[in-house]
């Protein structure tokens, strides 16, 4: 079995939290990571990525469970989550993607009280040597010049199911 180690991540989890839910916050006041929003989903750059372009899509409405989407919004996240996988493509080209939830503190979630799908691009060797042996974690270009590379493709799209 192989492991995944991802300790950059422990920057988030020691760091001081905001108060407020951070997916309610992005969805009104657009801090440079927001890509789309429309009236029942978002497009948010995740802020300690796993990778370029780590994107989150959430329900607009402050939820933390499956059962508690509605139809439309499920189908219009389903739609987000497809648009924002073909962005990706075209911008970035990479050779696969984790698309993806965590339920629940144990399963993983960060921010457990809203509801967000993980898209990771995905690419041969981004996780390496530098990472396993030097616990370095390399990302390869800054979050809002990977910003400026999507954000033009989502301001021409609407998200109809």
């Amino acid at each position: 079995m192989k492991t995944m180690w991802a300790p950059w991540r422990m920057e988030y989890i020691l760091s001081e939290k905001e108060g407020g839910c951070v997916f309610c916050k992005a969805a009104t006041n657009h801090d440079g990571l927001t890509l789309f929003t429309d009236k029942r989903t978002m497009v948010v750059m995740n802020k300690f990525p796993y990778t370029n372009g780590h994107l989150l899509v959430a329900p607009l409405r402050h939820i933390s469970a499956l059962d508690q989407l509605t139809r439309d919004e499920m189908g219009d996240m389903m739609a987000s989550i497809r648009q924002s996988v073909g962005i990706l493509k075209q911008v970035m080209s990479p050779e696969g993607f984790n698309v993806g939830l965590n339920l629940g503190k144990v399963a993983g979630a960060g921010v457990e009280e809203h509801l967000h799908f993980h898209i990771v691009p995905r690419w041969v060797g981004d996780v390496n040597a530098l990472t396993v042996f030097g616990e370095v974690h390399l990302v390869s270009e800054h979050l809002q010049a990977t910003y400026r590379k999507l954000k033009p493709l989502f301001n021409n799209i609407t998200f109809a199911a």
